[in-house]
């Protein structure tokens, strides 16, 4: 037992060693934990308790202009991090070299998406913690639901975690589905933030939550590859993802069926 513990953290120290960026600790909300654990508790208070408090005798503010500037951003946002992954050879460098056991790539390009790029994807994920404080400015309090709360919560405090304790190759790959999906749901949410007349534009809401399980179901399938072949990845790293892609299917999928099926006739 003692041997595999001690095989397991030289192999962690070994990754480490070569993945993480030695400036990471510098960079911006990354010097210590507190930083994100304070911008999450003031998040989850404020939307949960001092938010529908403070809104509760007052009138639901607009914010329209707001919305489509904070959801323009976004769909430009993700778009910049799905381009980061074309600045390397995302099937050469990801899947190839590190399951066939050769040394992990080490250019600079490479650890730029995988550093650099996983910090502006964190910092994505705290800019979208404004989704659910927009919700309850609005007093659309049905929307600030467990789901919503916990996926926004979840992936930015991990987000931090990535970047801190456990940059792997896994994240390359699932940051570029979940940034690619971004774009199609910010653009929708876009749409609608242009008024009522856009409405017909939106035929295609429900299949919003199709197209966020069919990312979950391809990054089920990459994680279980990856284990499948025993690639050289943080491993840990890898049950976490799959630990909360089970999560957020069986949310996804419950959201949809309370949402869009209809209720059997007795």
């Amino acid at each position: 037992m003692a041997s595999i513990i001690g095989h397991v953290v030289s192999n962690y120290n070994e990754l480490l060693e070569h993945n993480k960026d030695p400036e990471v600790d510098s960079w911006l909300l990354m010097g210590s934990a507190k930083p994100i654990i304070a911008i999450l508790l003031v998040y989850l208070t404020f939307v949960l308790k001092i938010g529908p408090k403070m809104m509760e005798k007052r009138p639901a503010y607009e914010l329209k202009t707001v919305i489509i500037l904070y959801n323009a951003f976004q769909v430009l946002f993700s778009i910049w991090l799905t381009t980061l992954t074309f600045r390397i050879d995302l099937f050469g460098q990801v899947f190839t070299s590190n399951c066939n056991y050769t040394d992990p790539p080490a250019d600079k390009k490479f650890q730029f998406v995988l550093s650099t790029g996983g910090w502006w994807y964190f910092f994505s994920k705290i800019t979208e913690l404004l989704d659910t404080v927009f919700f309850v400015l609005r007093k659309k309090f049905n929307q600030v639901s467990f789901l919503h709360v916990y996926h926004h919560t979840i992936t930015a405090f991990f987000s931090w975690c990535y970047v801190k304790f456990l940059p792997g190759e896994q994240g390359i790959v699932i940051g570029l589905l979940n940034s690619s999906v971004h774009i199609v749901m910010y653009s929708y949410y876009l749409i609608a933030a242009l008024g009522p007349e856009y409405k017909k534009y939106l035929w295609w809401k429900k299949y919003m939550t199709w197209i966020q399980l069919i990312q979950f179901g391809m990054m089920f399938a990459y994680l279980m590859f990856t284990l499948a072949m025993d690639c050289r990845m943080p491993k840990a790293l890898t049950y976490f993802f799959l630990t909360n892609i089970v999560i957020f299917i069986y949310l996804f999928s419950d959201f949809y069926r309370k949402a869009y099926t209809k209720p059997k006739k007795v």
